[in-house]
């Protein structure tokens, strides 16, 4: 290798190591912290939560957290395989030989890889569902239902991802040195598209979704949504239960598609005004643009990353400094996609921080207006059942929540809630 290989190879291997080190660390840290708390429900929660679910919490907890370790070294130990041992070059080679170069072949690399590397995920995923999951009460779902969801998230991935991969590549070939914009905008409007298409077209190819039913609690929610504001297609309850016993509620579509959803665990497990409150906090993440803003960055940061890849897949350095020999007579479009793909995640792995921070403010935002709307203490209440449904910690490692947590830990949260702005009664 040159000398820009090599060079290449040590920057990789460094954030290989250094990201992997991070994690080990405060995976460690969460461990030992959520364990010496174990055994003490704190101050703040004694009268709400019991010792027999704070137990549980920090178990379910610490449990998650050692799988999630074992899974990072597991993935190391895959990257490390697919690149500097060879593996993806000897898949490209083998099928060069089999089918010659051209759009198909780079197709059934993307496709070769895909396929086997959910193969090699699949005892891990197995393990979270039918151990993990299983062990603290909450996997309902069976082995065939397991089986069908993956056959059927297979087919629709690769229903949807390889005309858009071919259209990529395409681009790549096609549309000169600038095609990154070209193809960053297709990348745009295929996210946009789906977030019409997947409520009436792909979800209920995994759930079941009906109408809600309960007229009382529809003419609540219609009566918040109205005061909010806010127009939604329609109210939905699906059959989260079938698969889960986590409870959750979410709004999805784009436009005229949105609509409501509440897994019906939630309903069993929530009071009416309890549900209003946390409904009127997912209503508070679109009045406060919330939704936008985190399509604004998610598009920057994939503008930022297309720029990336097209400038890296015309060096050498960065196919040979990851174990690959490009091929001189066919493209390598599609090796430059799956190396990028591989090595980009070491890199933006360090943005976590940043993005849960902004996360957990919206968090707080939503739950500001939420309480501006309905009851605080609905939503506390509402908080307080998800945390111990749901087995939530309330004692996290707090460097672990900074790094990590998309939502504040439920001290501070809870904490907030006390001081904001409450609805008129």
């Amino acid at each position: 290798m040159d000398t820009a290989s090599i060079a290449f190879t040590a920057v990789f291997c460094a954030l290989l190591l250094v990201g992997l080190l991070t994690r080990t660390v405060l995976g460690s840290r969460q461990i030992r912290h959520v364990v010496r708390h174990r055994d003490q429900v704190p101050a703040a929660f004694a009268h709400t939560i019991t010792p027999e679910a704070h137990r549980k919490a920090a178990d379910y907890t610490v449990a998650k957290t050692r799988l999630a370790l074992l899974n990072a070294s597991f993935e190391a130990t895959v990257l490390i395989g697919w690149t500097l041992l060879g593996g993806l070059d000897w898949l490209n080679g083998a099928l060069l030989d089999l089918m010659g170069g051209g759009l198909l072949q780079q197709l059934a690399l993307l496709g070769s890889f895909a396929l086997i590397g959910g193969l090699i995920g699949l005892p891990l995923s197995w393990y979270a569902t039918f151990r993990v999951e299983e062990r603290f009460g909450f996997n309902k779902t069976t082995p065939a239902l397991w089986l069908a969801d993956l056959v059927k998230g297979s087919l629709v991935g690769a229903l949807v991802g390889l005309p858009i991969a071919a259209l990529v590549l395409w681009l790549m070939g096609a549309a000169g040195p600038a095609w990154w914009i070209w193809a960053w905008g297709v990348w745009m409007g295929f996210n946009l598209l789906a977030l019409v298409l997947y409520p009436t077209l792909i979800a209920p190819l995994f759930n079941k979704f009906e109408p809600l039913a309960d007229e009382t609690l529809k003419a609540r929610v219609s009566q918040l949504m109205q005061r909010c504001g806010f127009a939604a297609k329609g109210l939905f309850v699906m059959d989260g239960s079938r698969r889960s016993a986590h409870a959750n509620a979410y709004f999805t579509g784009f436009g005229a598609a949105k609509r409501v959803v509440f897994f019906d665990t939630l309903l069993q497990r929530l009071a009416p005004g309890e549900i209003d409150a946390v409904l009127a906090h997912e209503l508070g993440h679109y009045k406060c643009r919330h939704i936008l803003q985190r399509m604004v960055v998610m598009f920057g940061i994939s503008l930022a990353g297309f720029a990336l890849l097209g400038w890296l897949s015309a060096q050498a350095w960065f196919y040979s400094g990851l174990g690959v020999q490009p091929s001189m007579d066919t493209p390598n479009d599609a090796l430059a996609l799956i190396l990028f793909l591989l090595a980009a995640p070491l890199l933006t792995y360090f943005l976590s921080p940043l993005l849960a921070q902004l996360s957990r403010k919206h968090e707080f935002e939503a739950d500001a207006y939420a309480v501006s709307h309905t009851s605080g203490d609905d939503l506390a209440s509402a908080l307080l059942k998800l945390y111990k449904d749901n087995a939530s910690t309330l004692t996290p490692d707090p460097l672990f929540a900074r790094f990590y947590y998309s939502h504040p830990p439920a001290s501070e949260r809870l904490a907030r809630l006390q001081t904001a702005p409450q609805a008129a009664a």
